[in-house]
């Protein structure tokens, strides 16, 4: 690099000067704020797949918090910590209902949160004979269905917002029948009764049987996620053996129906080895886009135009998978997609030469 004349070295000199007055002026909550300053030695060095030494400088903020800190030099990196980022922490609903009470709870992750808790003083079976019991029975019976429907409602409360599930799934708790009751009841909303996705024993109600619940259901909440990709897959394999059209498969072909807009559901395999390439003529300066696997990778041919024979440079080569984004990346072993409509692909005007190689 050029040594820098002596007004960008000025301008350098205004930006820190700056920074640090910013800095000094700033105040925290206790201890919230961390200076570490590194001198400039083999800090950030890693070594290529060449062997070759770099430097790297990465900084992220994550897109939700970290509940943990580290402070440590080593050989490599430790990522522990952000790949805890990474699991799955789909919110659930839970419903712990006895004849004492019930309690309305979510868990995301490992973050559980009580919304509301009700007392109840619901009447006990009578020993009386006669027309008191019958009388006693009847309005036990009502106190208990006025019950059922209270909850009824404070469950689409708290579980439905803008007409829609605001969870992923729905655990029913409780050491009493009133849990079974509450399913089984037309009371019940029918958006909230297809959430249900287990519904367990408990010994206790209240704040215990919450987290009791939440033990037990450990391993149903843990499946949910595979459960729905099985879903996925096997109606994109439905689709595919009663020949409707609505579904793609394949690079080329997927693209074509991501342009139309025509892709519900892109499904793409995590470790999709496709990288997508721009590469430029440096002679006419003109830009084309290609998708290649690693067979196409290792064929020249792809890096050269078949007009000039020209050398072509890599102007961007990034993985498909970055390029299209984090939230497509899940599912099966290539690349594939669930259609709004059916799309003819042979009759698709486009040039796959250009912009495709297998």
């Amino acid at each position: 690099m050029a040594d820098k004349t002596e007004e960008e070295n000025n301008v350098e000199l205004w930006k820190v000067k700056k920074l640090i007055k910013n800095l000094e002026a700033a105040r925290g909550n206790g201890t919230s704020m961390i200076s570490l300053i590194l001198p400039v030695t083999n800090y950030g060095t890693i070594l290529t797949d060449e062997g070759k030494e770099k430097k790297v400088n990465i900084d992220i903020e994550p897109f939700k918090p970290i509940n943990q800190s580290l402070y440590m030099c080593d050989n490599k990196f430790h990522t522990q910590a952000l790949s805890a980022l990474l699991e799955d922490d789909a919110k659930f609903g839970f419903i712990v209902m006895d004849g004492n009470g019930t309690l309305f709870g979510t868990l995301a992750g490992s973050t559980r949160e009580i919304i509301h808790k009700i007392s109840v003083d619901l009447p006990k079976k009578h020993g009386r004979g006669g027309q008191s019991a019958v009388r006693f029975s009847r309005l036990r019976l009502e106190a208990r269905h006025n019950y059922v429907r209270k909850i009824a409602e404070l469950a689409v409360q708290f579980f439905i917002k803008n007409d829609k599930c605001n969870v992923a799934g729905i655990v029913l708790a409780g050491s009493a029948d009133f849990k079974t009751v509450l399913s089984q009841s037309d009371m019940f909303d029918q958006r909230l009764a297809a959430k249900i996705i287990t519904i367990i024993d408990v010994s206790y109600g209240g704040e215990q049987g919450f987290n009791e619940a939440i033990q037990l259901a450990g391993e149903t909440l843990s499946n949910v996620k595979f459960v729905q990709e099985k879903k996925l897959i096997r109606k994109y394999f439905d689709e595919i053996s009663l020949d409707t059209g609505k579904y793609c498969f394949g690079v080329e072909d997927t693209f074509k129906a991501l342009e139309l807009g025509a892709v519900e559901y892109l499904i793409l395999y995590e470790n999709l080895e496709t990288n997508r390439y721009v590469l430029k003529n440096p002679q006419t300066g003109e830009e084309t886009v290609k998708i290649l696997d690693k067979k196409g990778e290792a064929e020249a041919s792809n890096f050269v135009d078949p007009e000039t024979g020209v050398v072509l440079e890599t102007v961007e080569q990034t993985t498909l998978l970055e390029w299209e984004g984090s939230q497509f990346v899940k599912g099966f072993g290539g690349i594939g997609g669930l259609l709004r409509y059916k799309v003819d692909f042979q009759q698709l005007s486009y040039d796959s030469d250009d912009y495709f190689s297998d």
